[in-house]
């Protein structure tokens, strides 16, 4: 072969190259303007998503949590106007956690007539009665000594198992029990969050025992026992004091048990299932998601979650509405249709 051939041989082989370059797909081009971006977008954050969560007190007035900055433990009079403020936002819902005036070995006031959720649930339902009322049914923040259930002493001994083990059946009770208080007042969902077995099926059974068979359960089906739940405890006032709450929420390393816990729950009633935490575990969001896909699947984006953001965003490292919103994002886009966030509010008034 010539130089000459040799030459238009390579200028053949480069202009058949660009010529197929240039007719090749470009996803790019999708990408050019903003309106272009938004009509190809594959996932909608809306404030529909979002339920607030409220932490109630007795008392008058709020007092910001130091580690959760710009949230608060709120009076029941607070916990309305915050919810009020929720919903001019367009935030359609919230789940109220109570920090009882006393507390014992059951937690008495979780289920009280008078107790702190009850009196917010009446409160919130007369002044915004299309709020959707969601209740955390639990016992950790309500017994003295802050675990989620009656535990292993010389008062309910069960041999076999530790001093200061969490009982499993003995709960039970106690949770329907607290699920009936809840629904007596008008809340629109209970949520059991205790990682108790069959936690479930005796909230279900009590409900419709007691009349409330249309009363939805949102269940805490897949728990981790997480690092990231610290300022929530502080929040809550509801740390364990002692030991910690591996013998009940799940291993961080486990993803097929996750698959176990929410079929077990789906068999049991659950009308709804919850990934918790959120962010750490979006894989678990998606894994659960594809097992149970006709199920409405909440994920919470818990208190570490939300603090980390907002310790970077005041010392000026992110930008805390551009983070926020792509965290909410992601977490849909893993496959939650309702996010428990404290971000909640803030997310509404940038995404309008």
């Amino acid at each position: 072969m010539t130089l000459l051939e040799l030459e238009n041989r390579q200028s053949l082989i480069v202009n058949t190259l660009r010529a197929r370059r240039h007719k090749s797909v470009r996803p790019r081009r999708l990408r050019t303007t903003a309106a272009l971006r938004a009509m190809v977008r594959e996932t909608e954050l809306n404030a529909r998503d979002f339920i607030y969560p409220l932490f109630v007190r007795h008392g008058t007035g709020r007092s910001e949590i130091r580690s959760m900055p710009g949230v608060y433990q709120l009076s029941v009079a607070e916990s309305v106007q915050e919810a009020e403020s929720a919903a001019r936002s367009g935030v359609n819902a919230v789940i109220l956690f109570g920090i009882p005036k006393e507390k014992d070995p059951i937690g008495l006031e979780n289920f009280s007539e008078d107790g702190i959720v009850q009196q917010a649930i009446r409160a919130i339902k007369k002044e915004i009665p299309e709020m959707v009322v969601v209740t955390d049914v639990c016992l950790c923040e309500y017994t003295d000594h802050g675990h989620c259930g009656i535990l292993n002493t010389s008062e309910h001994y069960h041999t076999g198992l530790p001093e200061g083990y969490v009982l499993n059946d003995p709960t039970l009770d106690v949770l329907a029990k607290v699920a009936i208080s809840h629904a007596e007042c008008g809340a629109d969902i209970v949520a059991p969050s205790g990682m108790m077995d069959g936690m479930v099926s005796a909230i279900r059974d009590g409900l419709d025992f007691a009349g409330y068979e249309n009363l939805p359960i949102l269940s805490y089906a897949v728990k981790y026992a997480s690092s990231f739940y610290g300022p929530f405890r502080d929040a809550a006032e509801g740390a364990p004091k002692f030991g910690d709450r591996k013998s009940h929420q799940m291993d961080p390393a486990n993803v097929r048990e996750a698959l176990r816990e929410a079929a077990l729950d789906v068999e049991e009633g659950a009308d709804m299932l919850m990934v918790k935490p959120a962010l750490a575990y979006l894989d678990v969001i998606r894994v659960v998601k594809d097992a149970f896909p006709e199920m409405p699947m909440a994920a919470y984006n818990v208190s570490g979650e939300y603090s980390m953001i907002k310790a970077a965003a005041a010392n000026g490292w992110v930008d805390e509405e551009k983070v926020t919103l792509e965290t909410l994002t992601a977490i849909k886009r893993a496959g939650a249709d309702l996010i428990i966030t404290y971000h909640a509010v803030d997310a509404a008034k940038w995404l309008k």
